[in-house]
């Protein structure tokens, strides 16, 4: 069998195997039989291709998901729990803000939260933009069926929905910022995602509770590991599926 996976990561990448070979330091023809025989490379090899490929690893190779190391790089990966959203300190928010050097991404219903609890929020994170920083906001459309169940389900009606145009309404600074990307989305949000650089917050949800009194995973990106590609992969699928917002 031959690994398509590793083939389409590869033209979508726009490398040829020669270039990957040499990317990787192997022989054009290691690079030809991990496709067409579908072998599995050293982990070494499999880390390096993956970060060059921008794929989690064992997406590529499935059968390593069970590789002691791979479960061990995941574990380590997992820093710490918040026992709710409001323990995640208004200092925290601002430093992750500040240290990010390349990509913030933020995917939530509304998240008004940061408006109100760090100071500044648009204006710093548009400065960021101005910097360099790739931003992506990924907020709920008002009108959506999604954001219409979620305000059923938590008790609050149409306040969720109120509370995503009120959101929309805090962004506008973001919004006339240059390389800023907005879009919104009506999905099932199964967490809500706060990515700086290599650092990720995850929101549990929980039916019928407020995202605020859920609990907050901190996860630190690890070569290896799986737990930050996993959520990440969720925001690319929702960035995808959503409506660009102008």
């Amino acid at each position: 069998m031959s690994n398509e996976r590793l083939r389409s990561a590869l033209v979508d990448a726009g490398l040829t195997y020669d270039q990957l070979s040499e990317q990787v330091s192997v022989d054009p023809k290691t690079v030809e039989r991990w496709i067409s025989r579908d072998r599995v490379p050293h982990r070494t090899h499999r880390l390096k291709v993956a970060a060059l490929l921008g794929q989690d690893d064992v997406f590529l190779w499935p059968s390593t998901k069970s590789d002691p190391r791979t479960l061990a790089a995941s574990e380590a990966e997992f820093v710490a729990m918040y026992a709710n959203r409001g323990a995640v300190g208004a200092d925290v928010w601002t430093s992750l803000i500040e240290r990010t050097r390349v990509q913030i991404d933020l995917m939530a219903f509304a998240a008004s939260f940061l408006h109100d609890a760090v100071p500044d929020f648009a204006e710093t994170v548009a400065a960021k933009a101005v910097q360099g920083v790739r931003v992506r906001l990924l907020f709920g459309d008002p009108d959506s069926d999604a954001v219409a169940l979620r305000g059923l389900e938590e008790g609050i009606g149409d306040l969720l929905s109120a509370r995503c145009r009120l959101t929309w309404s805090y962004c506008q600074p973001l919004l006339e910022t240059r390389d800023v990307e907005a879009r919104q989305h009506g999905s099932t949000l199964y967490n809500s995602l706060f990515r700086f650089d290599d650092t990720l917050l995850v929101n549990c949800h929980t039916l019928g509770a407020a995202a605020s009194h859920s609990p907050v995973l901190h996860i630190q990106k690890i070569a290896g590991g799986r737990l930050f590609a996993h959520h990440m992969n969720g925001f690319e699928k929702t960035w995808n599926g959503a409506r660009a917002v102008s």
